[in-house]
This record gives C-alpha cells, structure tokens and sequence, in this order.
C-alpha cells in the first residue's frame, strides 16, 4: 500500500454501509469494466488512484469514491451509476476496513494521504477512453 490512509469513513475491522454523498460520492461500474476501468486508473495514476472497492460476489460491483460533490460535475456514460448528493435516493456502499477479513468487500485501491479520493476528472478520462467501454 501507498501510506495507506484511514479516513473516519473506514471502519477499523469488518465492513461498515456509508451514506453517500455525506463523506464521499460514488460511482459504480459492475463487473469486468469495473475491473478494467480500476485497472486502467491505477495504472495512470502510478498506484495512486485513491480508494476504490470492490464486492467480490454478485455483480462483482466497483465503487469509486470521490470527494462530496464531485460526482455531479460530470455526465457519466451509460452503465455507469453515481451516487452521492442531488440524486433521486439514499444510497449506501458498504465500505471495508483496511485490513483483516472484510469479505465480501476489499480494497482495490485505498485511500492514501495523497489521495484520500477518487480524482474524478481522472475517471471520467479514463471512462471517455474508448477501450473502457
């Protein structure tokens, strides 16, 4: 890990459900173009893309949590959903504490000091790219 960071946000062991839009927005891209698009971000930033989550069953979800607010600057593509403050619904992500069991959650990428957030202006790059469609 890069000096990893634990926000309040993060629980100290397990998982915890958090409120969007109050200490972080998300987007959430399922499956295996939420898996390339991490893959992709990592990549650009040199490992400091910031947190992402991911749920290793189901739809295998991928959750990028960006800073209060930040979601709505942008128009996301299709299949991509966002979450966070001024959307239609309460929603909660489930968030994973930094280490020991935290199945079915973990930790793509944590939060680090230089990148307590997800960058959305990054994302959204990475999303307009057309090999993460």
């Amino acid at each position: 890990m890069n000096s990893a960071l634990r926000p309040d946000w993060v629980p100290l062991l397990g998982h915890q459900l958090r409120l969007t839009g109050v200490h972080f927005d998300a987007v959430r891209i399922p499956g295996v173009r939420g898996e390339a698009v991490a893959g992709q971000l990592i990549e650009a930033t040199d490992g400091r893309a910031g947190p992402i989550v991911c749920e290793a069953a189901g739809f295998r979800w991928m959750y990028f949590l960006l800073a209060p607010g930040a979601s709505r600057r942008y128009s996301w593509p299709l299949g991509v959903q966002r979450f966070g403050t001024q959307t239609r619904t309460a929603a909660y992500v489930g968030v994973p504490a930094l280490g020991g069991d935290t199945w079915p959650l973990f930790w793509q990428s944590p939060p680090t000091a230089a990148a307590p957030f997800v960058d959305a202006a990054a994302l959204h790059s990475v999303l307009a790219r057309p090999s993460s469609g």
